[in-house]
């Protein structure tokens, strides 16, 4: 694997550990490791996670985006996903949504992911659902992508790029893999535009990192690499309706949990989530769903 940053590699250990990879196999279900979208702080985590991977999945099947979405000099044809199409999803954890947009699509997916115990899971419940011939999974940095250039029709990512101690790299390595035409679709959990200094410093001390990125940064970085902006999508009120939900559900099952988790885990996962619930409820979170587009080369 290739050389990362600290915040990855910190990242890295992380998601390795037995206590995290445990967690979340038991908590989220195992498939996903992202926000869920609820319809009700009474359904499971692993439907509403599923539902943000169908939502993020509908975005790139809507072919040309409404074209009120472009701005007049984009005015190329941007077909949907299909069978024909090759998906990059960086940071894929257990590699849920990669077996959903199979399952939906019909495509191929390639899963570049930094934690070898999700990643050895992912093929295992790859070989399971019977979509190991569709799906590869790369151990690997979303830093340095092990991936050609222009070799993929959309990359995906579902929060996981904060973790990246560079997250201009990581943009600059996806401009570098999409072939032109290509959309990435993403979301990430944030600090908001409007975000006072200092005031999440606890949230990054427990997840060890110098700063999070925010709406401004990436329509900001996005323009840089030319990229259209086809609308983001302000969902701030699902991260808080997700940490709740997995507080609620972490307490509930506290005792079960406690037969494989160390309780030194539980306790520091609970109060994060208490700070991630309170960040978002005084507005200095923010969490939504980006979808960008490389132009082609007859736009640009």
């Amino acid at each position: 694997m290739s050389a990362m940053t600290p915040a990855t590699q910190t990242a890295r250990d992380y998601y390795n550990s037995d206590d995290a990879d445990r967690f979340y196999a038991q908590v989220w279900g195992g498939e996903d490791i992202h926000v869920g979208m609820y319809q009700s702080l009474e359904e499971p985590i692993k439907q509403a996670s599923r539902r943000t991977v169908d939502h993020l999945g509908d975005r790139l099947a809507a072919g040309d985006f409404s074209r009120s979405h472009l701005s007049e000099d984009l005015s190329c044809d941007l077909s949907g996903i299909n069978t024909d199409s090759v998906v990059l999803d960086i940071g894929s954890g257990y590699g849920g949504a990669a077996r959903r947009l199979v399952e939906r699509f019909g495509c191929r997916v390639i899963c570049v992911n930094l934690a070898e115990a999700e990643n050895k899971r992912n093929r295992e419940l790859n070989q399971q659902a019977g979509t190991g011939d569709r799906i590869e999974v790369i151990d690997g940095s979303f830093e340095a992508l092990p991936v050609d250039d222009e070799s993929v029709d959309f990359v995906w990512s579902q929060d996981a790029i904060l973790h990246s101690g560079d997250r201009r790299q990581v943009l600059a390595e996806v401009d570098r893999v999409l072939r032109p035409g290509g959309r990435f679709v993403f979301t990430d959990p944030m600090q908001s535009d409007s975000c006072p200094d200092g005031v999440l410093d606890p949230i990054l001390a427990r997840i060890h990192l110098p700063d999070f990125g925010s709406p401004d940064f990436y329509r900001s970085a996005a323009a840089e690499l030319g990229w259209k902006d086809m609308e983001f999508e302000d969902h701030t009120h699902q991260l808080v309706n997700h940490y709740t939900r997995v507080l609620q559900t972490t307490e509930q099952q506290e005792s079960e949990l406690l037969k494989t988790i160390s309780d030194d885990y539980l306790q520091q996962m609970k109060q994060g989530l208490r700070r991630w619930i309170d960040g978002g409820n005084r507005g200095y979170l923010s969490w939504g769903v980006f979808l960008f587009a490389k132009p082609t080369r007859e736009c640009l």
